[in-house]
């Protein structure tokens, strides 16, 4: 398997098919979990932003989104397992696919939020937006571009961003394009980031937009690693940055921290480990 500029097996494939099958097929084997870790999380950031602010019905930014996959865990109450389910004994076909995933939304009760998307994947989108799990999306690459006018008017109410995985790919230049678009209002934000990425350059970023950033407590398992090589590869780059892989990636899981930012007058201590229940 190629591996990319980071030491990761690339599986950029299974991110533009036009249903979810390859990916969930793919990382099933993985065992790839990290959503269902962030799953507790997003939704108590979510309800204590809905307790502080009053508004009702948050607007999240989902950064990487993919197929909609923290949406469909977050606003219908899915879990991984119920995903790895419905997409490895899947229908043959996109349209059934597609049929059996409106009929899985119409039948869930949903909770109070909206989910935009945010990738670089076209197919992906249409997919997550078709199916019912993203409410609005937006197709771009903001490490290469300014967001255009119509992409900054379906950011402009966002009220949470969320990740959980891209950011490393996606880096300050991103997170500094979004601030701009956001227009003097600065959502809370919540990112789950592998290790083998430093979140300095993103979180100076933030500091100098008037943020806060506190990592919560403990390390998230991501997945497994694909092949001994991407293993060998991501211990490098750990050594590299003064990481001690002992007791995780050694272990061979990428692990990940989460970050959580809010504006600094609205700072809070180092939020606690959630489990899901």
């Amino acid at each position: 398997m190629r591996v990319d500029s980071t030491g990761k097996v690339s599986l950029d494939h299974i991110y533009t098919e036009p249903d979810p099958r390859a990916y969930f097929t793919t990382l099933r084997g993985l065992e790839y979990q990290v959503p269902q870790a962030a799953k507790p999380h997003f939704e108590a950031l979510i309800d204590e932003y809905r307790r502080t602010t009053g508004v009702a019905v948050p607007q999240v930014l989902d950064i990487g989104c993919s197929y909609g996959i923290n949406a469909a865990l977050v606003k219908y109450d899915a879990t991984m397992d119920d995903l790895y389910e419905r997409y490895c004994d899947a229908p043959p076909t996109r349209e059934a696919v597609l049929a059996r995933d409106r009929e899985f939304v119409a039948s869930r009760t949903s909770r109070d939020v909206r989910f935009t998307g945010l990738d670089v994947s076209g197919p992906a989108l249409e997919y997550a937006l078709a199916a019912g799990f993203l409410d609005d999306a937006v197709h771009a690459d903001f490490e290469s571009a300014d967001p255009t006018d119509e992409q900054r008017a379906k950011l402009a109410d966002i009220d949470l961003v969320v990740s959980t995985g891209c950011l490393g790919y996606v880096g300050e230049k991103s997170i500094s394009r979004l601030i701009e678009a956001f227009d003097g209002r600065r959502p809370w934000m919540a990112h789950f980031v592998l290790r083998m990425f430093p979140f300095d350059p993103i979180e100076e970023t933030l500091a100098e937009a008037g943020y806060e950033t506190v990592p919560a407590e403990g390390f998230f398992r991501q997945r497994r690693f694909a092949t001994e090589e991407e293993r060998t590869l991501v211990l490098d780059r750990l050594a590299e940055i003064g990481l001690s892989p002992r007791g995780r990636e050694a272990d061979g899981w990428f692990y990940a921290r989460l970050f959580v930012s809010r504006p600094r007058e609205e700072a809070r201590p180092a939020p606690t480990r959630i489990e899901e229940k």
